[in-house]
């Protein structure tokens, strides 16, 4: 029953009384003398609720009927737009009220009041919402809970504020503004050198635990919240470790503070170096050298590194090393072509690819190598005859990658399956143009292909003739009960289908006759 009333709450041709009926259905309280509606009552009406919640058309009277079922249902309302200041009462749903803050909608007053007046778990939400009053947000950053300050430091956009927190006597308040654009270039680089920064005086560690102490990777105790690893003697180790993880990924701190890293003994923080786009050449050149495989195919992708050292990585041991180099955006052509010649690169499409110029295009697109040409196929906005020529190509690997390309006929569609077969069944079936007629001759292919299945299923083109092969394929079957395009009766046969799944999609069919939706509805 939760799947067909939830698919039918969310069916957009469900007519506003059958709506009214679902939203009562959702609030309603049960009368335990009323055997049906006991048994509806033990469906879970939380999903219902939600699943109607979602609803673009609600009328103000419904919204208000979900918005008083619970807090929950409230502040989906509210992120969804259906909810505005006027309709909240802060006092009544502060969650609600957080919530429109969070969006921009809330009121100033609001933030004022709950940075003051609430819950420590309220200010920690308030702290994350954007556009905080001033004096609100002076209230979170001194707030005695280091979790709310933490939260502010983190999530503020305000440079005084990220400053001042970066300088927090609590180390996991410093953390969070570590990782902060908003913290200004000066505090982030006394993060990592320490220089004019006062030592901070407690960490998570230390405040729930007797230092020393270092955190069991398997911990056995099932209340304690601590992260794998974590430890402290008193100068708050893991804590401070990952601050400065935290701080090499920013990238407003000044390179010039980040670039000590490169020896450091942590392979987390020379990883997290790699990932700089401002770094100098002789740090690139000397991570390049480093001896964990990561921080060198991090480097790999870099734009930071230069047309000597993408060559030097793309000769390295490793495979991950060579196949990041592909994805560099300015790898020169003839690296790329041998990469792809000798190394699997994965799926596409690669940045030089999607940047080329048609002219830039033409070399690749006819290299001898079939899956250099395969490169250039993934990419779907090619100039029509390089297109055309990628889709009469003789590699199937080629035309599969082309073949859900906008703009190829029926006629290439079809001839793409005739010389290929059931490598390229299922791309075909992908593209945006195929026909309905088409469509069905690949619904119908023996031996089916699953794949193909999927893609027609959910493919706006896809006609009554198409979908019915489809309802063979467990997954398929999913997908195409929701097709606008299956006969109603079929439609209405799904509702009682052992797979909830199916049933749930079926319901949500906007083919599903009206009368039908009415005997569904208690």
């Amino acid at each position: 029953m939760t799947s067909l009333l939830c698919g039918l709450a969310a069916n957009p041709a469900l007519p506003p009384e059958l709506v009214d009926r679902l939203i009562a259905l959702a609030v309603a309280t049960p009368d335990p003398t009323d055997g049906r509606a006991k048994d509806l009552a033990e469906e879970p009406a939380d999903e219902l609720a939600e699943a109607l919640a979602d609803r673009a058309d609600l009328g103000p009277d419904q919204v208000a009927a979900l918005a008083a079922r619970d807090e929950g249902t409230a502040v989906q309302l509210a992120r969804g737009g259906h909810l505005t200041a006027a309709d909240v009462d802060p006092a009544a749903q502060p969650l609600v009220a957080l919530a429109l803050l969070d969006e921009g909608r809330g009121l100033p007053e609001w933030a004022r009041r709950f940075a003051v007046d609430s819950a420590p778990r309220i200010r920690r939400r308030l702290a994350s919402c954007p556009g905080l009053p001033r004096e609100a947000g002076d209230r979170l950053a001194a707030d005695p809970d280091a979790g709310v300050a933490a939260e502010l430091a983190l999530w503020t956009t305000s440079a005084p504020v990220a400053a001042r927190l970066a300088r927090h006597p609590h180390a996991e308040v410093r953390q969070a503004a570590a990782l902060n654009e908003a913290t200004p270039p000066t505090a982030l680089a006394a993060l990592l050198t320490g220089h004019g920064l006062p030592a901070a005086r407690s960490c998570l560690v230390c405040d729930q635990r007797e230092i020393p102490f270092t955190h069991h990777p398997y911990c056995q105790d099932t209340d304690c919240e601590l992260p794998p690893g974590a430890e402290c003697d008193g100068a708050h180790g893991s804590t401070v470790h990952e601050t400065w993880r935290r701080a090499l990924l920013n990238p407003a701190t000044p390179p010039q503070a980040a670039v000590a890293f490169a020896e450091h003994p942590s392979v987390l923080l020379r990883w997290a170096l790699a990932e700089r786009t401002d770094l100098p050449p002789h740090i690139c050149a000397r991570l390049a050298e480093d001896p964990v495989p990561g921080v060198r195919s991090t480097l790999a992708r870099n734009p930071a590194i230069g047309p000597e050292l993408i060559r030097v990585l793309a000769a390295d041991r490793w495979v991950d090393v060579r196949r990041a180099v592909a994805y560099h955006p300015r790898v020169p052509l003839d690296v790329l072509t041998e990469l792809a010649a000798t190394t699997r690169l994965g799926p596409g499409p690669l940045p030089w690819i999607t940047s080329a110029s048609p002219e830039e295009l033409a070399e690749p697109a006819g290299s001898a190598h079939g899956r250099v040409r395969m490169l250039v196929a993934q990419r779907h906005d090619l100039p029509a005859e390089l297109r055309d020529a990628l889709a009469a190509d003789p590699d199937a690997s080629v035309v599969k990658a082309v073949a859900p390309h906008p703009g190829l006929s029926q006629r290439q569609l079809r001839a793409m399956v005739a010389r290929h077969g059931v490598r390229v069944l299922a791309r075909v079936a992908a593209n945006p143009d195929a026909s309905g007629a088409l469509l069905a001759e690949l619904a119908r292919h023996d031996p089916p292909v699953r794949r193909a299945l999927r893609e027609i299923a959910t493919h706006p083109n896809a006609t009554a003739e198409a979908l019915l092969p489809c309802l063979a394929d467990d997954r398929a079957r999913v997908l195409a009960a929701a097709h606008p395009a299956l006969p109603a009766a079929l439609v209405v046969e799904l509702l009682t289908d052992d797979d909830p799944q199916v049933v749930e999609a079926a319901a949500g069919n906007p083919s599903l006759p009206r009368t039908v939706m009415a005997e569904l509805v208690p």
